[in-house]
């Protein structure tokens, strides 16, 4: 049910985003952008450079960056999962997997915002204002069509991702599309789920009307094109067909087949377009970030970055190097994969480590003959990990280890090389005073996410052989072999076997790119982690007494004469008698003090506006399941 939310901005007034706080309490402003200082807003639309300058702070504002890079007070609720440790903080990411004790509470979920400014992720409603400005007043201008239709065609496929980040997590939001009178406020509350994406397949709709034919280059690399709206529109028929959004078994709202087929129709349509455009898989897993701009064929919505260029550059190098090059800094526990995550890799074959095939998954040698993805991901102990430009270099993750001179961190046994670059020096590592670190651009979506997507959408309609394409594909690009299973796909036979493989599928290929959480929610698993606990392993030496295992230690990090290197370099740890001489089986960390297993309820599908944006808005209801929880997303 599509409400009448808008009135038009009082004419005679530039309205962007400005620096302003904002200190009233009024219930209306949390959906207006301040003016800043009465300019002409007809000169704003009528120049294509103020334009265009207006849409690179959309841009600012609404792609996302690295996860790691901007958390917002209480936002790591929207970053934990089972595939890493950092809820293991205890703060409000460890109260959203419940292994802290204390529950969530209808305040603690600040998705929408977290602060009146203007910055990225303070205010999701101003992003929207910005696009709902340059909707409203870019048809008016004079700019020529060939430049004004690329332009509003961004605008739409802006709107559209920043309304389907909210409904993914609230599942029904107040729909505003026009600018706002500060005078004359309206909005009837919460719209449904079915009319946000209605409103959000009509922009994506308008997008690929708009891009249809355009090409950036240079300078504009990582904008918006025609097949990653396309790719949008895809994803968000997948959400509203996924289970989060229509349930299988939810009497009060009928299961509706014939979404999987709208889903299925815009996902093939998505996968063709992109395939038109030259989008194909990066024939190297491990280089998918690590290629850069227009290089990457399988980017379709990026953040760019420069190591070199002022302000364009990032830290996020410093949260997964290990300590020994990166300075003596600690490394973050967002990237410190979970057992859950470390088993979720296949063997070489294809088949779960739990399957007979080609080969035998061995619990401490747990690298061995693995999914090619895990070495391009994981720097367990003893491994090659190359950085600073070392080549050859192995990295050592045992208790009491030295790297570099130094000792590592925390003990890990296994790091996270994803968005590490090989030849970045360490003291080139740190971004300082705007300049520096790697400028590795942030993947938002990539091809492969629409061939899962496909995938999904396949099976859920008895397209078997479609969702197996896709996946051999994937699986064909990470070097897994076809074995005697059909690269681990042969014992497939039911849509049910093919979703738990697909979720599995997507928590490998996508580890640590902030896909997880959404992942289990939309497919109504989220709730199903409770009685799993967040665990992570260590690597211990060999010995019974502290002496022994110091002696083991000295033996291992002796220097070699004849080759000038460690002693441990030239053990092959891939055999098990030799790696059990030197290491214990790896330890599984026990839960820490305080911590328990998870416990998610399963109303936390939809989660519930914070106070402060109930307060600001009109007719804001709670979620159902929340305190005084009033509205259901999935009703009409």
């Amino acid at each position: 049910m599509k409400k009448n939310l808008y009135n038009r901005l009082r004419k005679g007034f530039l309205v962007i985003l400005s620096t302003t706080f904002l200190l009233s309490c009024n219930n209306d402003d949390f959906f207006i952008l301040p003016d800043r200082g009465g300019l002409d807003a007809e000169g704003l639309w009528n120049t294509e450079g103020a334009v265009n300058f207006h849409l690179n702070k959309a841009y600012e504002l609404i792609i996302p960056r690295f996860p790691w890079q901007t958390v917002p007070s209480r936002f790591d609720i929207h970053l934990v999962s089972d595939e890493h440790f950092f809820a293991s903080n205890g703060s409000y990411g460890a109260q959203a997997l419940g292994i802290a004790g204390n529950a969530l509470i209808n305040h603690d979920v600040r998705y929408v915002g977290n602060s009146y400014n203007q910055n990225y992720l303070d205010n999701r409603y101003m992003d929207i204002a910005r696009c709902n400005n340059a909707i409203k007043y870019l048809p008016e201008s004079t700019i020529p069509d060939a430049q004004k239709f690329p332009l509003l065609g961004q605008y739409y496929a802006l709107r559209a991702m920043v309304y389907l980040e909210l409904v993914k997590v609230y599942g029904g939001v107040p729909l505003v599309l026009e600018p706002q009178d500060p005078d004359a406020v309206m909005t009837d509350g919460r719209s449904s789920a079915r009319a946000c994406f209605a409103q959000i397949v009509d922009d994506l709709d308008y997008a690929m009307q708009y891009l249809e034919g355009v090409t950036w280059g240079g300078d504009n690399w990582g904008r918006i094109t025609h097949a990653a709206a396309a790719a949008l529109k895809g994803k968000a028929l997948l959400y509203w067909a996924s289970p989060q959004f229509n349930p299988l078994d939810d009497p009060k709202h009928p299961y509706d087949v014939s979404r999987w087929q709208e889903a299925l129709a815009a996902n093939k349509e998505a996968y063709d377009i992109g395939l038109a455009a030259g989008k194909r898989l990066v024939e190297n897993y491990a280089d998918i970030f690590r290629i850069k701009g227009s290089a990457n064929t399988e980017t379709l919505i990026s953040r760019p970055y420069s190591s070199t260029r002022q302000r364009r550059g990032h830290d996020e190098e410093r949260r997964s190097r290990p300590r020994s090059e990166n300075q003596n800094a600690a490394p973050h526990n967002g990237y410190r994969a979970t057992v859950k995550l470390l088993r979720a890799y296949p063997m070489k074959d294809g088949n779960r480590i739990d399957e007979p095939g080609n080969y035998t998954y061995d619990d401490v040698l747990f690298w061995k003959d693995r999914d090619p993805r895990f070495e391009a991901t994981m720097a367990y102990n003893g491994s090659i990990w190359v950085l600073s430009n070392k080549q050859g270099r192995r990295q050592w993750n045992y208790e009491g280890a030295t790297n570099n001179g130094r000792a590592e961190s925390a003990n890990w046994a296994v790091y996270c090389k994803k968005f590490s670059t090989p030849t970045l020096a360490e003291a080139a590592v740190p971004y300082s005073d705007g300049i520096g670190g790697s400028g590795m651009d942030w993947i938002e979506m990539r091809f492969a996410e629409v061939m899962l997507n496909l995938a999904d959408c396949a099976n859920e309609t008895g397209d078997m052989a479609t969702a197996k394409d896709m996946v051999r594909r994937i699986r064909q690009r990470a070097g897994i072999e076809q074995g005697s299973n059909d690269y681990g796909l042969g014992h497939i036979a039911s849509i049910a076997q093919m979703r738990e493989l697909l979720l599995n599928e997507r928590m490998v290929e996508f580890a640590f790119e902030n896909k997880r959480t959404s992942d289990l929610r939309r497919t109504r698993n989220w709730h199903k982690l409770t009685g799993e606990f967040l665990e992570v392993y260590q690597v211990q030496v060999a010995g019974e007494t502290d002496a022994d295992r110091t002696a083991k230690i000295n033996e291992l990090e002796a220097i070699d004469p004849n080759t000038g290197r460690p002693f441990r370099d030239g053990l092959d740890l891939n055999n098990r008698d030799v790696y059990l001489e030197y290491f214990k089986p790896h330890y599984i960390v026990p839960q820490q003090t305080g911590f328990r297993a998870m416990n998610i309820p399963e109303y936390h599908n939809f989660y519930t506006f914070h106070n402060d944006f109930v307060r600001r808005g009109v007719n804001i209801e709670t979620t159902i399941g929340w305190e005084g929880g009033t509205f259901d997303p999935l009703d009409d």
